[in-house]
């Protein structure tokens, strides 16, 4: 795996609504895309900081994975995504190295990403995201 770039940082946020003008008021930032992912029980908001995204994570469901990581650990970040080639053949070959995965094939993530993303238990205690964007 050489990942490309990071992709984005994933903030968990109890609100959209609440969390979106401190990025715009105070940091200065643009949310230039807000995304509802219904599989993942989320809607999302996007910044950019240079070449970087943050996304912040509202949950739709307490039950989706962000209200039960808000519920345990409360608002802040959840996860580090990276930029990555051949998605699929990543997965294979860092699960070949031993590290645990959550998502063994690829799923369908905001912004029109493949994403699948590696256990926090193999990645010292970091949620890590995998992204590929195939429209590239």
């Amino acid at each position: 795996m050489k990942p490309t770039h990071i992709e984005h940082i994933g903030i968990a946020v109890k609100s959209l609504d609440e969390s979106i003008p401190y990025y715009e008021n105070i940091l200065g930032l643009t949310c230039y895309s807000v995304e509802e992912v219904k599989e993942q029980h989320v809607k999302t908001a996007f910044f950019m900081v240079g070449k970087t995204k943050i996304e912040l994570l509202e949950s739709t469901d307490p039950e989706g994975p962000i209200g039960r990581f808000i519920e345990k650990k409360g608002e802040g970040i959840h996860h580090l995504a990276y930029a990555v080639e051949n998605l699929e053949s990543v997965l294979a070959e860092t699960e070949a190295k031993g590290i645990k995965l959550i998502d063994k094939v690829p799923r369908q993530g905001a912004e029109g990403l493949s994403i699948a993303f590696l256990h926090p238990k193999s990645t010292f205690g970091v949620l890590t995201e995998l992204c590929e964007d195939k429209n590239l």
